[in-house]
């Protein structure tokens, strides 16, 4: 052991350091100076709690900037802007006394129906890996630690504490893993955090695959791990698997079942010396990279919230530029809806923020504008059961205030007993409530705007033809109000881009045959086609593409150029602002690989850049792919030598230039067993040679198999099959002859 530390503890007092102090605390030892670190949820917010509240305190909590969700941030595609949030979550951890905070979640949104989606970026997973690389690099910037959490495909709150996720390899790695490997790449993340479920029925906890061998031996991830609150079952295998920390405390439990396991001779005490030092080497190595923080300044934090909201809203539809409005000509505004003075701005769960203030979107549309603002509150937003007659009164009002308006301004959304950790939704509608009153206003307003506030994607089919504009919020935190209005109005744009699909229809999902399992199992049948690349592969139609976004003005795109080889590709394009006014696009660079031996989507992301200009400007944007852009996964990250498509859009439908390369992988040759087949044999230089001159003296019919017809017909069968086929005595032998040689 080379921890100073570490080197006169009892076993009992290393074995102790692996379990929490208390519910929210490491273990401490005075005695040598080890001192305990809080952690606290995260991860738009510093939950910390009052006290020795419990965790099921989710609203006794100390005051925080309540910043937008992550499906909200995830649709900013701008990864400065998340390192800009993690510094603010750093220094308000700081003041509060937080050492690592737990965050940001990064698992990938395999379906819409998923109760924590506000919690997770993206469904896509260099988008997801981006973001998180970025926000983690700002937190812990200030010294304090981020868990990059639910390790890993904790993708469904049913049945969250024991469903296994049954996926294969290549779908783990492409996807569900990829994003955490990127945050690993790219930002050093202090800590890590287990999720619940099990993963081909090993419980993630005690998975050492994931959380060894891909982790830290692949990865060279160097920080702990540590359970999600409770996911420990048996203390033993956790720790073999490479998880450190146990939390909350284990009241002596976990320790106990350590030191006899060790003096049993079960467990080799190396293994819990290994385990200590990590711990306690990330948080020696958050508190020395610290500089003193004994205040934040509370309202710059609002702003940048502010900020975050409006870079976060997608502009969905923009009928005859309805927006911006004028904010002091013209006649009379209808603001419609409870969410507009009531808003719904942030999750339910252990997320749950008490924020330093809130905005609500009526106050700041009334203190912006200087035309009539007329309200009513349209629906009672948490009500359930049938309609009543204060819903009749609700809705006549409604339609009444409409009638008086120039346009209309109806705020819907969905309310947080529909989406929370802990349960999953069961359909993408919106409450049949706010849809009466949809479409009692479109009988009688001349312009409906409709701004939605929501974690997870909702049904927009059923009206959006009907309205002139659209615009998804999400939880756009305590500062969501203000950054409405500021877009309303033209003061900021909407600045979002779509980081999920939102489909025309549940049916339509790639997840609904498998959703959400039975009989404590989850398949993956869908296997990498998820999202994007499910809908684009199925060519089904959505409402609106991963990567969609409007704003006020327009772009161009031209002069197209890829320099690629086997290491990977710069990608230039000129981007022009052709629009009247400042504004920002998100340049998404696709790539497709059309003559792969295996299936792969149509395109899929493999890098994009938010780019800022003034009306008339042009910028020439480079954007860098790594050599893994052309790779899959067989048994190992594997390119093939052949033509590619690049092509560069503002969504994966919308694309505005293509071109192809042509790339020649070194060593492009894949190793063959003793089960390929003919094909594969085929394919391979030195193994063709070998075998057009054994099937030769095998028989002199067997040549025939190589040539022409036959072998497009018996091509995919095993080599050892054919020889048999063809007369050999031991086929296994000879096939393993031939590898020998080889």
């Amino acid at each position: 052991m080379n921890h100073p530390q570490l080197k006169n503890l009892t076993l009992e007092e290393k074995a102790s350091l692996l379990s929490g102090g208390s519910f929210w605390t490491s273990a401490a030892i005075e005695r040598v100076g080890i001192e305990a670190a809080t952690l606290t949820d995260g991860p738009h917010g510093v939950r910390k709690q009052d006290g020795q509240a419990d965790h099921l305190g989710i609203n006794d909590s100390l005051p925080s900037t309540a910043f937008p969700t992550a499906a909200a941030t995830g649709s900013t595609w701008d990864p400065e802007l998340l390192e800009r949030l993690g510094e603010a979550l750093g220094r308000e951890s700081r003041v509060l006394g937080v050492d690592v905070l737990l965050g940001p979640g990064v698992n990938i949104k395999r379906s819409p129906l998923c109760g924590r989606n506000f919690e997770y970026f993206s469904e896509d997973p260099i988008l997801t890996g981006k973001l998180g690389a970025a926000w983690v690099r700002g937190i812990q910037s200030q010294g304090v630690g981020a868990s990059v959490k639910h390790f890993a495909v904790n993708n469904q709150e049913t049945d969250r504490q024991r469903i296994s996720a049954e996926a294969d390899e290549r779908t783990l790695r492409e996807l569900y893993l990829r994003g955490y490997e990127i945050i690993v790449e790219e930002s050093r993340p202090a800590t890590f955090m287990c999720s619940y479920n099990r993963i081909n029925g090993v419980f993630a906890s005690e998975n050492r695959w994931l959380l060894t061998t891909v982790l830290r031996d692949e990865w060279g991830f160097d920080g702990y791990v540590m359970s999600d609150w409770g996911a420990v079952t048996d203390r033993v295998p956790t720790l073999e698997a490479g998880l450190d920390l146990e939390m909350p405390t284990s009241s002596g439990r976990g320790t106990a079942a350590i030191v006899d396991a060790v003096q049993r001779g079960q467990l080799d005490e190396s293994v819990v010396d290994v385990a200590a030092a990590r711990v306690v080497d990330v948080h020696e190595r958050l508190r020395a990279d610290r500089v003193e923080i004994t205040e934040v300044d509370w309202d710059a934090h609002h702003e940048l919230a502010r900020e975050l909201a409006a870079a976060s809203a997608v502009l969905l539809k923009n009928e005859g530029d309805i927006l911006p409005l004028p904010a002091d000509d013209g006649g009379p505004i209808a603001v419609l809806g409870e969410f507009a003075r009531s808003p719904r701005y942030q999750g339910a769960g252990s997320s749950h923020i008490n924020p330093t203030r809130l905005d609500d979107a009526l106050n700041a549309i009334r203190d912006r504008t200087s035309r009539t603002v007329l309200f009513a509150p349209a629906f009672a937003v948490e009500e359930e059961g049938p309609i009543a007659g204060d819903d009749e009164a609700l809705l006549a009002e409604a339609r009444d205030t409409a009638a008086q308006a120039d346009v209309t301004i109806l705020f819907l959304g969905l309310p947080s007993i529909d989406e929370s950790e802990g349960y999953d939704r069961t359909h993408l509608r919106l409450p049949a409530r706010q849809l009466r009153v949809l479409e009692a206003v479109l009988k009688v307003a001349p312009k409906v705007v409709v701004v939605l506030s929501n974690g997870g994607v909702v049904d927009v089919s059923s009206f959006d033809s009907r309205v002139d504009g659209i615009l998804e919020t999400w939880l756009s935190g305590q500062a969501g109000g203000g950054a409405v209005s500021d877009i309303l109005f033209g003061d900021r744009e909407p600045g979002g881009r779509l980081a999920e699909t939102i489909p025309l229809r549940l049916e339509d999902t790639p997840t609904l045959i498998n959703w959400p399992g039975a009989n404590g199992k989850v398949y993956y049948g869908e296997r990498i086609y998820v999202g994007y690349r499910w809908y684009d592969k199925t060519a089904r139609d959505v409402a609106y593409p991963f990567g969609h976004g409007l704003g006020y003005t327009s772009f161009a795109y031209s002069d197209l150029t890829v320099d690629a080889d086997h290491t990977g590709a710069r990608v230039q394009v000129t981007v022009t602002n052709t629009g009247s006014r400042r504004g920002a696009d998100v340049v998404q660079v696709y790539v497709a690989d059309p003559e792969a031996s295996v299936d792969r989507p149509v395109r899929e992301l493999a890098g994009f850049q938010k780019v800022t200009l003034e009306s008339g400007a042009s910028q020439r944007v480079v954007i860098d792919l790594p050599a893994r852009a052309w790779a899959f996964w067989d048994d190992g990250w594997r390119a093939e030598s052949g033509r590619f498509g690049v092509a560069v859009g503002t969504s994966s439908r919308d694309i505005r230039l293509s071109t192809e390369v042509e790339i020649a992988i070194p060593d492009d040759i894949r190793a063959l067993d003793e089960d390929s087949t003919l094909n594969e044999w085929m394919e391979h230089p030195e193994g063709r040679l070998l075998l057009e001159t054994e099937l030769a003296n095998l028989h002199p019919e067997a040549r025939n198999l190589t040539g022409g017809e036959t072998l497009r017909l018996a091509g995919s069968i095993p080599l050892r099959t054919l020889v048999g086929m063809a007369g050999a005595s031991d086929p296994g032998t000879l096939v393993n002859s031939l590898l020998a040689r080889l």
